[in-house]
């Protein structure tokens, strides 16, 4: 199979992962600028290797399906690490309470990508394709993540704080769209693999 542009990037994206995760952890004050700008490369990638599949015509089952694992991997690392991170002090929740929304944002990717398989499987994919709501958890995910991983003030401003109460935007995001998937699968869910009850 050949190396497309867009399946470069994408893979490209899944190997700064370990990169990513290394430079956070370092004990040097610039490890988090530094794994901030990674992240912010690899959150351009996602967007350019969608846009470079479309212009360039170079879509392909294999960019179909590692694209959205990519992503996801990358989302995982961070937050895992955020929340492992000791210095980590929530503002608006404990720890605890950190951990869950955590766990709600990397669940719900597991759920729904597990949906979307089952409904490609019956032959529904269309009915549970990414819509403006999940666009839009995305964009707050990753901004909230990216202010996250960065964590130093900017201006005053109090970056890690915007990122956390983004990131908790993100999570109510999250569920909403879960439901949104859920309520248009349901009708299918309800039924066997042969569309009969």
């Amino acid at each position: 199979m050949p190396i497309t542009a867009p399946n470069f990037l994408t893979l490209l994206r899944i190997g700064l992962i370990p990169v990513f995760v290394v430079i956070y952890d370092l004990p040097f004050a610039w490890g988090h600028t530094v794994a901030a700008a990674l992240f912010l490369l690899a959150a351009v990638t996602d967007w350019l290797d969608g846009y470079l599949a479309r212009r360039l015509n170079q879509s392909s089952a294999f960019g179909a399906f590692l694209d959205p694992v990519a992503d996801k991997l990358m989302v995982a690392a961070a937050l895992i690490l955020i929340l492992a991170n000791p210095s980590v002090q929530p503002f608006l929740m404990s720890r605890a309470l950190f951990a869950v929304v955590v766990i709600v944002i990397i669940g719900r990717e597991v759920a729904v990508s597990a949906l979307r398989e089952w409904m490609a499987e019956v032959g529904r994919r269309k009915s549970v394709a990414v819509s403006y709501m999940g666009k839009f958890k995305t964009t707050s995910q990753m901004a909230a993540i990216l202010l996250l991983v960065y964590e130093h003030p900017i201006g005053g401003w109090p970056v890690f704080r915007i990122g956390e109460f983004l990131l908790y935007v993100a999570a109510a995001l999250t569920l909403w769209s879960m439901v949104i998937y859920l309520r248009a699968a349901w009708p299918v869910l309800m039924k066997g693999t042969d569309g009969h009850p």
